[in-house]
């Protein structure tokens, strides 16, 4: 195993150790999220969160990015670190906000005082003045007019410049894009006994849109290792 996989894999067993109060599986679904899923390790490597940022994490789940940032700020050493990755980001204020109740507990069980958590409904939430925003696979579940609203008011809420981190599922990537759809139901069938209803975009059609409500984007993979068609768009507030 390379060097920088090896540090980060630290980094993801320290932030998954933080769930070890809510039980072995809150734990072990951590761990493996963050050591597979390759967006967690991308934020960090590419240095896409902001030093000293209000970091407002839209749709947040258990809080495994904000459980990352922590276990790497804690743990950071540079002999220790990925070379070649900028050092973690010091986020000045964390905010976390999910719809589901035992996600949310999850996520203070991990987090403690370190992020403010709450319940939350992005169709009627109010965000705070932040400089950055993540909303990792979250929108497809809202309609589209649910969708250019969300947007529209992360525009308003972050600073000029601020960043805002969507990924998305490319709707025009064929059987990749099929594959991605049908683990999302799945998954949201295991997690939640409904079988979803989704709302999905070709990734021009999120540019154009994101362009639209204030946005200057730069798309990038965000499947790395996997089957799967996510997109990253890291979309800098005009």
């Amino acid at each position: 195993m390379r060097k920088a996989d090896s540090a980060y894999r630290r980094v993801a067993e320290a932030a998954a150790r933080r769930y070890a109060p809510a039980g072995r599986f809150a734990m072990r679904f951590a761990l493996g999220k963050l050591r597979h899923d390759p967006i967690f390790a991308a934020i960090l490597a590419q240095g896409l969160i902001p030093d000293r940022a209000r970091l407002v994490d839209f749709g947040c789940g258990q809080g495994l990015l904000l459980a990352l940032l922590v276990a790497a700020v804690d743990g950071f050493a540079p002999t220790a670190w990925p070379a070649g990755w900028p050092p973690p980001p010091r986020p000045e204020s964390m905010t976390g906000f999910d719809i589901g109740p035992r996600t949310i507990e999850l996520a203070r069980t991990a987090l403690g005082g370190r992020a403010t958590l709450a319940r939350a409904d992005l169709r009627n939430i109010a965000l705070p003045a932040c400089d950055a925003i993540a909303i990792i696979d979250v929108l497809h579940y809202v309609d589209a007019r649910a969708q250019e609203d969300a947007l529209a008011k992360c525009a308003k809420a972050l600073t000029a410049g601020g960043v805002l981190l969507l990924r998305v599922a490319d709707a025009r990537a064929g059987w990749r894009f099929a594959l991605t759809r049908i683990s999302d139901q799945l998954a949201t069938l295991a997690r939640d006994r409904v079988w979803p209803r989704l709302h999905c975009r070709p990734l021009a059609d999120w540019i154009t849109l994101l362009e639209r409500v204030g946005f200057e984007v730069q798309p990038q993979p965000a499947s790395a290792g996997t089957p799967f068609a996510n997109a990253l768009l890291v979309a800098q507030r005009r």
